[in-house]
């Protein structure tokens, strides 16, 4: 098996079999972002990912979850999309998951058929970045988009049976814009009542324009208690019934998790437990991506 450059994926497909069927991403100019950057982004050409998959069947006696990289593997054309879910099928009668990133862009590419026809064959959830819900926020960190396109697409895969997992990063407006990104964040999310939304915590990586705007202090980073306040906001004004919450990536200083919005209250005395006694966050140091 093959594959291009650094493997990135959600954290939640660790044990998946991952087979590169594009590399990089298509769209990889977001301010705040260092993934990818070392591929320029392609499709890859279909006889070689079928070929992956063949191989993997020799190498693995089971097979249960299979993510498609690299960042926007849903921007391959629908028919090619159908014969590696076909293949799959063939291949791992036992697979129960298929997963990928997906773009904005991307799910507007694809008709309402379309996406039917591949969850039919196999395409059980896409992973979508949201970022924030605040266009001013999207506009600096050159996301490409506004968030009524961003919520308009994710609405899309859920109309068509596609599960959808969504992230935010806490953090992503500095203090300038903290209420206004939790507040529109959350009301975000809620408009596409994804079936999981994700939770990270904003890092610098050098080689980013965010991280010269840090250095030349045009944009100031949250203090733990900031990006406290600024998570509180956030859950407080989730309405999302029915939504996996989980803010348990290596970048958050406080891990959360629950299903709202039945598990609110309990999140937000977590908060707050930790806003009273900061040593119960992540040490900076053991923060990662």
């Amino acid at each position: 098996m093959r594959y291009v450059g650094s493997v990135y994926r959600p954290p939640s497909e660790a044990r998946s079999l991952i087979v590169q069927v594009t590399y990089g991403c298509s769209h990889n100019t977001c301010a705040f972002c260092s993934m990818y950057k070392e591929k320029r982004f392609a499709v890859r050409p279909l006889e070689e990912v079928l070929a992956d998959f063949r191989e993997a069947r020799r190498l693995y006696p089971r097979v249960e979850k299979i993510f498609l990289a690299d960042g926007d593997a849903l921007v391959r054309k629908a028919g090619e999309l159908e014969t590696i879910l076909d293949t799959v099928r063939e291949l791992f009668p036992e697979c129960g998951r298929v997963t990928c990133y997906a773009s904005p862009d991307s799910v507007k590419l694809r008709t309402d058929g379309e996406l039917q026809t591949l969850r039919a064959k196999g395409l059980t959830m896409v992973y979508m970045g949201l970022e924030s819900g605040c266009d001013a926020v999207l506009e600096k960190m050159q996301k490409g988009h506004d968030v009524a396109f961003i919520v308009e697409m994710g609405k899309k895969i859920r109309r068509n049976g596609i599960a959808l997992s969504v992230t935010a990063i806490t953090g992503l407006g500095g203090p300038a814009l903290l209420e206004e990104h939790a507040v529109e964040t959350a009301a975000a999310f809620s408009a596409m009542d994804p079936e999981f939304i994700g939770m990270l915590t904003l890092m610098v990586e050098p080689g980013t324009p965010l991280f010269d705007w840090v250095r030349d202090g045009s944009f100031k980073l949250l203090t733990p208690a900031e990006d406290l306040r600024e998570t509180r906001l956030l859950v407080e004004h989730l309405d999302s019934p029915g939504s996996v919450f989980r803010m348990n990536h290596a970048s958050n200083y406080l891990a959360l998790r629950g299903t709202l919005n039945g598990d609110r209250d309990a999140m937000l005395a977590a908060i707050d437990r930790a806003a009273a006694d900061l040593s119960l966050l992540r040490p900076e140091e053991w923060r990662g991506l």
